[in-house]
């Protein structure tokens, strides 16, 4: 991201900055972002293996991504409210140890339920992370390096959210789904081991209150982020979680292409990324418009080009670009619409709907992705998957004006 797409974000943040620099903490809650991120996307890559190895359908395994969004989506406000004044690095230590346990639990479960058992775990941890751990940066280093600190962070949420379907997918077809699930779990005790030994104390000096969460609603340019981002998610997700089942079945690729198509998918969206990040912060919403129409003008004709790998290739590289722009702009009109929190409560509360909604959306997203594939098939699937972001485009450009951008 640029200095000043972090600027915007860190100028709601609040809170005290510490008199010494805590660069190794930054890079702890960096390395931690990134493994919650790739531990919840990983069986984006796995879908057709796990289903084929504990005998449910495609469909079905979509839980597997769908269970931990819901259960983020409830834990983020709830774990906001009833964390209270605790000490934040002892609650990113609990946090921590739950995404250990649900890792341990996936790659030994005896059966798809239990499986969906440890990501429901997962989901706990993954919705207190993101609405604890995400704005720490300004609290680690001082005012002047509060933006390189949040870019540092962010990069680590982004890389996790862009390598786990990949890295699912190549691990599934070289060795087997649970062989995935035993490497977040060794990724997460490093995580763990990481955040308690870098992470100074974090005193909390106010609670987050209903009345944070309420505050934050009252913003009409909050009211319109939340619901954009909820219909682009959806569309998203409801595509993404079976991009593997359409490039194998539809599109004919092997296991071997499949993994280097997502990989590639990986880098072109680190790239959209940081270009996001270089015009997000002055250019918001048109920023914002620009990732949303890409994403559906790639997705809504990819069944249609399905028979020509090289329109498939094309197309999924607009995707991977365009959707590693989405959650860098969606981040910082949401900062820009909590600004008026000045305060480390009202901050939280405001990333504590965040979390809430994006969770929300992916779970909504994964479920209506896979009641698709089950009774339509999963190149219809991706069509209409196309046509809700497109719907999301239409809504941000009618219920806002480019005179917001002032």
């Amino acid at each position: 991201m640029s200095d000043a797409a972090i600027a915007t974000s860190s100028a709601a943040i609040g809170g005290l900055h510490p008199q010494r620099q805590h660069w190794a903490a930054v890079f702890a809650i960096a390395f931690t972002a990134s493994v919650f991120c790739t531990t919840e996307f990983m069986p984006v890559g796995l879908l057709r293996y796990i289903a084929l190895g504990l005998s449910v359908s495609e469909g079905a395994a979509g839980w597997t991504v769908s269970a931990p969004g819901l259960l983020a989506a409830l834990a983020a406000p709830a774990i906001t409210l009833l964390a209270g004044r605790l000490d934040r690095r002892w609650l990113l230590g609990m946090l921590g140890m739950l995404l250990v346990l649900s890792n341990l639990t996936a790659a030994l479960a005896p059966s798809f339920a239990v499986l969906v058992l440890a990501r429901v775990m997962f989901g706990v941890g993954l919705g207190g992370f993101w609405a604890i751990g995400a704005g720490l940066g300004a609290r680690l280093v001082d005012a002047e390096s509060a933006p390189r600190a949040t870019a540092i962070i962010f990069a680590g949420v982004s890389a996790g959210m862009l390598v786990g379907g990949a890295a699912g997918a190549l691990i599934g077809e070289l060795w087997h789904w649970r062989a995935a699930f035993w490497l977040t779990a060794a990724l997460s005790l490093a995580a763990l081991a990481a955040t308690m030994a870098c992470l100074p104390p974090l005193r909390v000096a106010e609670r987050v209150s209903p009345s944070s969460l309420l505050a934050f609603l009252r913003g009409r340019q909050s009211r319109v982020g939340l619901l954009v981002m909820a219909i682009a998610l959806i569309g998203q997700f409801a595509a993404y979680t079976y991009v593997t089942p359409f490039l194998s079945h539809v599109a004919g690729f092997g296991g071997t292409a499949i993994s280097s198509l997502l990989f590639g998918y990986t880098l072109v969206g680190m790239a959209g990324n940081f270009v996001a990040g270089a015009h997000a912060g002055h250019r918001t919403r048109a920023t914002l418009l620009t990732a949303i129409g890409a994403i559906a003008l790639s997705v809504l004709p990819l069944a249609f080009a399905s028979a020509h790998p090289a329109a498939v290739l094309a197309l999924m590289t607009v995707w991977g670009i365009a959707y590693g722009a989405m959650p860098v702009a969606l981040q910082v009109w949401m900062a820009k619409a909590s600004a008026q929190s000045q305060h480390e409560a009202g901050h939280e509360a405001g990333m504590a709907l965040f979390v809430t909604n994006f969770q929300l959306s992916i779970a909504m997203g994964a479920w209506m992705g896979g009641q698709l594939v089950d009774r339509a098939g999963v190149g219809d699937a991706l069509t209409l998957a196309g046509g809700a972001v497109l719907l999301a485009f239409a809504t941000l450009g009618c219920l806002t004006r480019p005179a917001a951008e002032r």
